[in-house]
């Protein structure tokens, strides 16, 4: 922690002497542009460049100058709103109590400033209630009569966008609760986060097809949670924890104790809340979970303390933009310094080229650190990494070691720039990387041996083939033993020459060719997904083979074909088609067909589906009596139309339930849309029978 305090030192030091010229008008200039910059990629696009220390201090520094400097007074400043995640592709709901947000600590100082002004303000004994401050995104739910009727994200504060059907996949959020204890209607406030183990298998399957890997767990599970297709919610198993009820008839007038009644009532209540008697009694919880954090499975970034009487959080009341009876005890990401010793670089089963830091090993958060991923060239650019550099590493969502930045003042002046490879470090063919993309790839798909075999272990794996027996080292052996070069080799392998091989007996052999013949009975959707076509993940390929049925016509679709089934875009099509047009993956599908795996879809799943809305696109919104928004997708789809998000003038029909977006209503009714009701719909397929 000395280290990390000297750090913040020098960096301030050095940000103080950059802005000494500046006049007070153009630095608040200045920070009024940033974190505006800042606020848009933190709220809206899910990726923010700062960590969220350096966004307060920002923050803070502007409010002070305002403060200094009335004269520049702006309602538009930053400092002047909460951030908001609104999104106006859902429909926006006014909460009934404002979601505000907290002030912030820092220190043991400030915390004690807070304690002090909250005795000022009572003259009562009070406790506080503590509680880890989970790293995700807001969520208010709304119950009535015990069952889960709205979910609202926290918008700007005032107002938030309803995500009741993406929400309801998530299985740690009860739908109807348990008993009969709990208040006719109330509301109840969490926080939606991603677990480390889910982010990391999210984050390599990104990296794997070349995408950008999300930052960490706060922004993934914020951007799954705005999501159109709820099914691929439900498959990313996002998790809740909430902390606070609101409404009348609560249980009693403690915040802790109402939280354990919420327990009982079928809530994901966090069992490490605890209630304190003292400011003291607060900081020693804060000293053991600066350390105990680290081993649990979601990231935390600090500690809520909340006077814990509700009748007393009434009394004290709200700033304009934080209650006076909270305050956030926000940890400092640790960090250390090491030295950048060199680069080297990975190639994935697609050919992305991913750069590794190689680091001189050092102690952060519990572990030796040697490596950090650097992700693309533009990282490497950015930080402007040269050999021997002294470089700031810390860990992003408490687990993944990333360089955050350069101590330059301490940079030999001969010291040359890292420049990205322009050569496959494995087989030496030149890059290439597509416009708008932040891959490099290496193009020799059919004979770079990392490509090769990653796409034999990504044909393998659970999700995709599910062959027993083999695995990441048994593929290298036989890579190497020249027995495989690719996935349909699979199916020709010889149990004399694998049982010839040092570890094999009788019985590992055979369990891996009878996996082998198992497999065959492997539905379509993940025979396709098992084929690695770039970004065919596991929900695309079932939209592929729902709407084609065969792998005859996904290989001779279109691109207008292809672009006309339901979320699919042009990356993901041509993608597609560039795989079939390589005559080896023509070559390799058919060797596949010979060996008898599926390769069209299973006559009872074609049962019930028709043609009866063939070409037409059907925007959904609202909610419904008879059907949910996804059963009626689904049946959208099994009658081959096209589910959209957004209305346009190639929209059919816009299907609208009760409280219909507002936005879609009228957009609409300006391009003369028709509306129909769940009853129309539903009247409409009866017609084309």
């Amino acid at each position: 922690m000395e280290i990390f305090a000297k750090l913040l030192l020098m960096r301030n030091l050095n940000t103080n002497t950059r802005h000494m010229t500046d006049s007070p008008k153009q630095r608040i200039d200045t920070l009024r542009k940033e974190l505006n910059e800042h606020n848009h990629r933190y709220y809206v696009l899910s990726q923010p460049v700062i960590s969220d220390y350096d966004f307060d201090m920002m923050m803070r520094e502007l409010q002070e100058l305002e403060e200094k400097h009335p004269e520049f007074a702006d309602p538009n400043s930053p400092s002047q709103r909460v951030g908001s995640d609104l999104n106006i592709e859902f429909q926006q709901v006014t909460h009934r109590f404002p979601m505000l947000s907290l002030s912030n600590a820092y220190s043991t100082e400030e915390l004690m400033d807070f304690d002090n002004r909250i005795k000022k303000l009572v003259d009562e004994p009070f406790s506080y209630a503590c509680e880890l401050k989970f790293d995700g995104t807001s969520i208010s739910l709304n119950y009535q009569q015990g069952k889960l009727v709205k979910a609202v994200t926290r918008g700007d504060g005032e107002k938030g966008d309803d995500v009741t059907t993406n929400v309801r996949t998530i299985r740690s959020i009860p739908l109807q609760l348990h008993g009969n204890q709990y208040p006719e209607e109330f509301e109840i406030r969490g926080e939606i986060v991603m677990p480390f183990e889910v982010f990391n298998e999210l984050n390599n399957t990104r990296i794997e097809n070349g995408e950008e890997p999300f930052a960490n767990p706060r922004n993934s599970a914020s951007g799954t949670l705005k999501m159109q297709n709820s099914s691929i919610v439900a498959q990313r198993k996002l998790d809740a924890y909430l902390f606070a009820i609101l409404g009348t008839g609560l249980p009693t007038d403690g915040h802790y104790e109402n939280l354990q009644a919420a327990k009982s009532w079928g809530f994901k209540i966090s069992e490490h809340v605890k209630k304190c008697d003292s400011m003291e009694e607060v900081i020693e919880f804060i000293n053991h979970w600066d350390e105990a954090r680290k081993d649990l499975p979601v990231a935390t970034d600090g500690i809520v303390i909340k006077v814990n009487s509700t009748s007393m959080q009434n009394e004290l009341g709200n700033t304009a933009k934080s209650p006076r009876w909270a305050i956030a005890y926000k940890f400092a990401a640790e960090r250390a310094v090491t030295t950048l010793k060199s680069i080297t670089y990975q190639v994935g089963r697609t050919g992305a080229i991913t750069p590794v830091a190689n680091l001189d090993p050092v102690q952060l958060a519990g572990t030796t650190v040697k490596r950090a991923s650097l992700h693309n060239a533009d990282i490497i650019n950015n930080l402007d990494l040269h050999v021997d550099d002294k470089v700031y590493v810390e860990k992003g969502g408490e687990i993944i070691p990333k360089i955050v930045g350069v101590d330059t003042d301490s940079r030999d002046m001969l010291a040359h720039p890292f420049v990205f490879i322009s050569k496959c470090p494995e087989c030496g063919s030149k890059l290439v990387r597509q416009e708008g993309e932040a891959a490099h790839y290496c193009p020799n798909s059919n004979n770079c041996p990392p490509q090769l075999k990653g796409k034999i272990e990504h044909f393998i794996s659970r999700k995709a083939m599910d062959i027993d027996g083999l695995g990441e080292e048994t593929i290298d052996l036989f890579f190497g033993k020249d027995m495989i070069r690719n996935v349909a080799d699979l199916y020709t392998l010889d149990r004399d020459k694998i049982k010839a091989l040092d570890r094999f007996q009788e019985k590992s052999t055979e369990r891996i060719i009878s996996s082998l013949e198992q497999s065959k009975q492997v539905p379509f959707e993940r025979v396709l997904y098992a084929l690695g076509i770039r970004f065919v993940g596991e929900t695309v390929a079932k939209k592929l083979t729902k709407k084609l049925i065969s792998i005859d016509k996904i290989a001779t679709a279109t691109l207008e074909q292809l672009l006309e089934i339901d979320e699919i875009g042009d990356k993901i099509a041509q993608s597609v088609i560039e795989y079939f047009a390589d005559e080896t993956n023509v070559e390799l599908v058919e060797r596949l067909k010979a060996a008898g795996l599926q390769f069209q879809l299973d006559e009872s799943v074609l049962e019930g589906m028709t043609n009866k809305l063939e070409g037409l696109s059907i925007v959904i919104s609202g909610s419904f009596e008879k059907h949910s928004r996804d059963e009626l997708k689904k049946m959208i789809e099994d009658n081959g139309g096209k589910n959209v998000s957004s209305i346009s003038k190639k929209t059919s029909y816009l299907l609208a339930g009760n409280k219909i977006g507002p936005s879609k209503l009228q957009k609409a009714e300006k391009l003369s849309i028709p509306i129909i009701s769940e009853d129309d719909f539903l009247q409409l397929l009866a017609e084309k029978a």
